[in-house]
């Protein structure tokens, strides 16, 4: 693959900022820049040299690292902080994800949204890797597919005469978003036979967007004025107009805002907000409402899905997840809407609006 078409593809990841990241001395055939300026105008140039390191320990080591594997969270603020100092600055964390042998990270820079792939040991990153049953039209019944598309049936899930659902979120994370989007109809279609409760995770990764004010709104709306909160979500999904949303859906914003400022206060969110020494990691604002059942559940980012008490892994359609549910129910106890063939088995995409999911990953977080 050619240098210009490794800068077009684009994949990121965070990590432990301690760590270096380490490529082989490159040498430019023209005399006006060096290496570093290159990076610095376009980071991703940094891939081509990286590839073939990367190929190399792959190769010669199981996982794809060193052997000293760091922690999702730390290889995504590592690799994070050395984009940020090669680009001096703008490249914002969106979302990570465990592959297995790598770890995925996507990053936002100058507006748009950038995979980026990094080994588990924090030391190196790559971009644009190549999925060669895909490419190569290969036979596995896996090829080409879309893990976010396809329903999935869960496995041993909790039973419950009245299931008890709690999805846990970020409310401007993409990958949150994605799931209400998948659970609403559900949510509509089964109505009271269930207990569904919207949960927050205990940091926001998006405070410059105004996930903490959106998720003090969202609580104050399930607690108080509950019978608007699925109608005020699937208007807020559309393209995060929380305040348009809140007057359409005829939302009482004086018992909106009494009890926000009271759950504000309780919570402190403002002070953790302002408070960056409080930080999670030093970068995330802490969200306090639901932290004992955070680490009940030992939630690990946005969303997770807990039906009667257990994580419970499903694709984000609609059918996925009403099959997860439906099969929380005791014997006997199964509503007959769980037959229903009316809802859809595609998932909607990542972020704000309905439109449907062209690639992604089912796992895939912001954690």
């Amino acid at each position: 693959m050619t240098e210009e078409e490794h800068e077009k593809k684009s994949e990121h990841k965070h990590h432990e900022h301690n760590h270096e990241y380490k490529a082989p001395n490159e040498h430019s055939h023209k005399k006006k820049k060096n290496s570093t300026e290159k990076v610095r105008e376009n980071p991703w140039i940094l891939s081509t040299v990286v590839l073939a390191v990367l190929v190399i320990i792959l190769i010669a080591t199981s996982g794809g690292c060193s052997g000293d594997v760091v922690s999702e969270d730390q290889a995504s603020q590592g690799l994070l902080g050395f984009l940020n100092q090669q680009t001096e600055g703008g490249v914002e964390y969106v979302a990570s994800e465990d592959l297995g042998s790598l770890y995925k990270v996507t990053v936002s820079y100058q507006e748009q949204e950038i995979p980026v792939h990094v080994t588990k040991d924090g030391r190196y990153y790559i971009q644009g890797l190549v999925d060669l049953d895909e490419e190569l039209g290969g036979d596995s019944p896996d090829s080409g597919s879309d893990a976010s598309n396809t329903s999935q049936e869960p496995i041993d899930v909790p039973k419950a005469d009245v299931p008890e659902v709690e999805l846990f979120i970020m409310s401007y994370c993409p990958y949150g978003t994605q799931a209400e989007k998948g659970i609403l109809p559900v949510l509509n279609l089964l109505g009271d036979k269930i207990d569904f409760e919207l949960r927050f995770v205990y940091y926001a990764m998006h405070p410059s967007s105004g996930e903490v004010e959106e998720q003090l709104n969202q609580y104050c709306i399930q607690k108080e004025q509950e019978d608007k909160l699925y109608e005020y979500l699937e208007c807020f999904l559309t393209e995060g107009d929380s305040e348009g949303c809140l007057t359409s859906t005829g939302i009482n914003k004086v018992k909106l805002k009494t009890c926000t400022d009271a759950a504000d206060a309780e919570f402190e969110i403002t002070i953790n907000l302002e408070d960056e020494s409080s930080w999670l990691s030093g970068r995330y604002p802490l969200f306090n409402i639901d932290k004992a059942l955070n680490e009940q559940y030992e939630v690990g980012g946005s969303p997770t899905l807990v039906i009667n008490g257990e994580k419970v892994s499903s694709a984000r359609d609609s059918v996925s997840y009403l099959n997860a549910v439906c099969s929380s129910f005791t014997e006997g106890n199964v509503p007959e809407e769980c037959s229903t063939t009316e809802i859809s088995s595609e998932a909607l995409s990542p972020g704000f609006g309905w439109t449907t999911a062209s690639g992604g990953s089912a796992s895939a977080q912001c954690a």
